[in-house]
């Protein structure tokens, strides 16, 4: 056969074959996604992990000889495995349905998405501290192994049993959902779990079990990955942020949607490897912003629109923990005070992602909508800013400006294409282009892929003031801080700030009194973006350098958990996140991958019991408080003309 569009055959068809493959793991994934979403209204975050969990047991069932060698006991091939480990995974999602997901049915929609994020950090987190990041190898079933000649290219046999097995559970999951007396009642179950419940119908049981199956589809495509796949902690990590986008491109919920999208992105992901191998690992994020302008919704999804932001938050305007006028000159001193107590380069690190925090808060805290790709701007501004210093030689404000300005734009255009989408929607979008800014870092020329760059020179500021004496770098980065948090409590405070607030509480309403919400959103959103670029270009010029950690997805984390642990929408909380966020990683540095594992305890915890933060736990303590003083002075009058009368 000759060559097609001069490529040879044999590459062409191995790529839309590998692509087929790999689509067909996508839209097995999604599905359970898709199912956990359309059923829960949970986000299922810790998916890719439990995939990792049946690529993991498969090659736990082979290696029982080598893993208890005094026992005797047998190897479990490939087909005990496919029998034993998705009952097993989804049995321990029934567990985590109990234990920790039932726990946030009630609550809103970020909750979820949350926890189910803690547990993937500790999942993978302990299976990296016993692992390692290096992979396990799993081989391909005796009755499996070979293939046949085509003569334009070899056709492995164990490829062709994963498309027909995939195809025949995708098919039969749709059929199970969608066509079913089973499905009807789940389906019901979601939408009035009491009419159901009056039918003698075991609502929280069926939802447990809903789950289960969720979970049980991730473990049999993580059993049917490993042979081709190496076995690792990091697997379901790479892949579940390109679930989700599979997802929201076919839309949320959408059984139909996730099957068919995961397949056509599969093999879209395989042509591109052949014909534009640099854009194969962005292809996918490329057409989900395609889909989102054309159809917001995804191409199966419902209209969501009218969904409410994210309202989490329990601060108080009265109250003196939210008194920025006071806390802008406390800051001040305790930040004169700071460099003195602490290493100076530390003191520096706290202030640049305090101010992170404060960015990200701006978005989920006042404006209710949780975003998951703040690392963009945050990565963005740092290269950029560490370019314009190390290659341009610009002096350092011009170089933090210049990496704010590309935030900046990258947050209108992001704010663009994903403020129409609200909840899980603008999370998973949010995430997914975030990551066409993490693929563009490794492969762009200029940001020197894994190496970044480098010995990024702190110059003298305004031609004068040289930053190069550690203590001077200081209190210009406190200065910065200082500038950005009053400009933040200003921007609350004024009339701006009170129809975020108003969006966050009830969107229908503000539009209903002549406000264009989704262009507040927009503005709130980039401002966000500006002040993340602050923060990333200031670490750049800090610690001297633009690394991949600076556009990873654990960086949008690092400044959820931070506002999480302090306080969502209160003014002061992701100050105090921040500091308790970035002590904990310094302190827990010299262990490794636990450093995954406590923080991904963190979310969870602060989900579960802690949902206030710290300062939103004072603010309601101080509350409770004055509410009890303000009764006590209402009673004592009413009191006194008994005892009057008494006498």
């Amino acid at each position: 056969m000759t060559e097609l569009l001069g490529v040879p055959p044999a590459l062409l068809f191995g790529q839309v074959l590998i692509g087929l493959i790999n689509g067909l793991f996508y839209a097995m994934m999604s599905m359970g996604v898709a199912i956990i979403f359309g059923m829960l209204r949970i986000g299922n975050f810790v998916h890719g992990a439990q995939y990792m969990l049946g690529a993991f047991g498969a090659w736990f069932l082979a290696s029982l000889p080598q893993l208890f060698p005094g026992l005797g006991l047998p190897s479990l091939g490939y087909w005990w495995a496919l029998i034993l480990v998705p009952p097993a995974v989804a049995a321990i999602g029934a567990l985590t349905e109990r234990l920790f997901i039932r726990k946030v049915y009630d609550l809103e929609h970020a909750y979820g998405l949350l926890l189910t994020v803690g547990l993937a950090f500790v999942i993978e987190g302990l299976f990296n501290v016993k692992f390692g990041a290096a992979g396990q190898q799993y081989g391909v079933p005796d009755a499996l192994k070979g293939g046949v000649n085509l003569g334009f290219m070899f056709l492995p046999i164990y490829r062709v049993w994963v498309i027909v097995a995939a195809l025949v559970v995708c098919i039969a999951t749709w059929v199970v959902i969608e066509r079913t007396r089973l499905g009807a009642y789940l389906r019901a179950a979601t939408e009035n779990p009491d009419l159901v419940r009056a039918f003698g119908i075991n609502v929280p049981r069926m939802l447990m079990l809903t789950y289960a199956f969720g979970v049980g589809l991730a473990g049999l495509t993580g059993v049917m990955a490993a042979p081709i796949y190496q076995v690792s902690p990091q697997m379901g990590q790479s892949v579940i942020v390109i679930i989700f986008a599979i997802v929201v491109i076919g839309g949320m919920g959408s059984i139909a949607g996730a099957i068919v999208s995961g397949i056509g992105l599969g093999i879209i992901e395989g042509l591109t490897k052949v014909f534009w191998p640099e854009a194969s690992s962005t292809v996918i994020f490329i057409c989900m912003a395609l889909v989102l302008i054309l159809r917001p919704q995804g191409l199966f999804g419902k209209d969501t629109s009218a969904h409410s932001g994210a309202d989490i938050t329990t601060a108080r305007r009265e109250s003196i923990l939210e008194n920025g006028r006071l806390w802008i000159p406390v800051l001040a001193i305790v930040g004169i005070v700071l460099p003195y107590l602490v290493y100076p380069v530390f003191a520096m690190k706290i202030l640049c992602f305090a101010l992170f925090a404060c960015a990200y808060n701006l978005v989920f805290g006042y404006l209710g909508l949780l975003a998951f790709g703040h690392a963009a701007f945050f990565g963005a501004a740092a290269y950029g800013a560490a370019h314009i210093a190390a290659v341009w030689g610009w002096s350092p404000e011009l170089a933090i400006l210049g990496g704010t300005a590309l935030a900046t734009a990258i947050g209108a255009l992001f704010g663009w294409l994903a403020i129409r989408r609200q909840g899980l929607y603008f999370a998973m979008i949010t995430l997914a282009l975030a990551q066409i800014v993490s693929f563009y870092a490794v492969q762009a020329e200029w940001t020197h892929g894994e190496d970044g760059i480098q010995s990024v020179p702190r110059g003298k500021l305004f031609g004068l003031i040289d930053l190069n004496d550690t203590m001077t770098m200081y209190f210009f980065v406190l200065t910065v801080f200082l500038l950005c948090f009053a400009f933040i409590y200003r921007l609350l405070r004024s009339p701006f700030g009170q129809v975020l607030r108003a969006i966050r509480d009830n969107n229908q309403r503000t539009v209903s009194l002549g406000y264009s919400a989704d262009r507040f959103k927009l503005v709130a959103f980039t401002i966000s973006a500006m002040l993340a670029g602050v923060a990333g270009g200031m670490k750049a010029i800090v610690f001297q350098i633009a690394s991949l950690t600076d556009v990873h997805f654990m960086t949008s984390a690092d400044a959820l958990l931070m506002t999480l642990i302090g306080g969502v929408g209160t003014i002061l909380g992701p100050v105090v996140g921040a500091a308790i966020v970035v002590t904990l990683q310094r302190e827990f540095a010299e262990f490794g991958a636990w450093v995954i594992v406590v923080q991904g305890a963190a979310f969870v915890l602060c989900v579960l019991f802690l949902r206030q933060g710290v300062v939103g736990t004072a603010e309601s303590w101080l509350g409770r408080r004055a509410e009890r003083r303000r009764e006590a002075e209402l009673g004592a009058p009413a009191a006194e003309p008994k005892e009057e009368a008494a006498q």
